[in-house]
């Protein structure tokens, strides 16, 4: 266990909604709900859900688990995708969102409410064609603080959620101007793998900088979410499921492949590789399993310690970290 910045004790893997809402393949509602209710005998604490992981299909799969009775000090997430819009909309959309997935979870508060769109700066345009829609999966620094915040602290005083972050995988410096604000987010979820890489989530042309947002947020005492552990498949054998030869994930299995055949010297499942060392990177609280069934939710808890930190260099000399 460690602590989620100044929350709670939080368990080292959060068992992620993108596997069990079928984001990383297909999976049966009885073999997800197994899976959640294993993660907990296993001593996961944190559920991270998002209403649009399976259109709600993991937050109807947690809801079915625990009919609206989590284990005690268990706790759950949720997200809203927003663009950049008024105040009264931003409001109505996030109050809508919660209402939303409180239903379908069947519990009457969200322990974490996360802004799931990308942050930018004001002026800020990414390359073309994407400028032409930014406005609509991005916030500005404006729209964020004139709109987004105070209506996360509305819910927050309203008892509707006990506190709020953001996904860390907009411009890293408008990240890192957030996360040094004075009204600071409570959590920020950000990339950590061996590559350094967001892959298709990285959609401006600057250095991602992982590892300095994580510096960041521990400078400022805000709790470390590590996603795309394994990012989205390319740090595991194989994919399960269609990709493109020039798609960013697809790119990255096959810059992995060192690692790959690193593991395999070690006899290691080099997904369960991955997700031990995202745990050993400095700063991380807890690191978020992708993961769809029991199978690969018990190989990932079996190598539930940080790795090693010779096995850590040896990744690391391999040279596969982005600039």
């Amino acid at each position: 266990m460690r602590t989620l910045g100044k929350l709670w004790p939080v368990s080292n893997y959060t068992l992620g909604g993108g596997g069990i809402g079928q984001v990383w393949g297909t999976t049966a509602r009885d073999e997800a709900v197994r899976t959640v209710h294993t993660a907990i005998e296993n001593g996961v604490n944190l559920l991270d859900l998002a209403p649009l992981y399976g259109r709600g299909e993991a937050e109807a799969v947690v809801g079915e688990a625990f009919e609206g009775h989590l284990p005690e000090g268990v706790r759950v997430t949720s997200k809203c995708l927003l663009g950049t819009d008024s105040p009264a909309s931003i409001k109505d959309q996030l109050e809508q969102s919660i209402a939303k997935s409180l239903k379908t979870i069947r519990l009457e508060q969200i322990d974490v409410f996360f802004l799931h769109s990308q942050i930018i700066f004001d002026d800020y345009l990414f390359p073309s064609p994407l400028s032409e829609t930014q406005q609509r999966w991005s916030v500005t620094q404006r729209c964020f603080n004139d709109a987004v915040r105070p209506a996360f602290e509305d819910l927050k005083t309203r008892g509707l959620i006990n506190a709020w972050g953001i996904t860390g995988t907009g411009h890293p410096d408008a990240i890192e101007a957030v996360l040094q604000s004075e009204h600071k987010p409570d959590v920020v979820q950000i990339v950590t793998n061996l590559l350094d890489s967001p892959g298709s989530l990285k959609r401006y042309p600057e250095s991602a900088r992982p590892r300095s947002l994580i510096q960041t947020a521990t400078e400022q005492g805000v709790g470390v979410m590590g996603i795309r552990a394994v990012q989205a498949g390319a740090l595991t054998t194989a994919f399960d499921r269609d990709i493109s030869p020039n798609h960013p994930e697809m790119q990255d299995f096959e810059r992995a492949a060192p690692f790959r055949a690193l593991c395999n010297d070690w006899g290691s499942d080099p997904a369960v590789i991955a997700h031990q060392y995202a745990l050993a990177m400095d700063g991380v609280n807890t690191v978020v399993l992708g993961v769809k069934n029991q199978q690969e939710l018990l190989a990932c808890l079996k190598g539930g310690e940080p790795l090693a930190a010779d096995q850590v260099a040896r990744i690391d000399a391999l040279g596969l970290q982005r600039p």
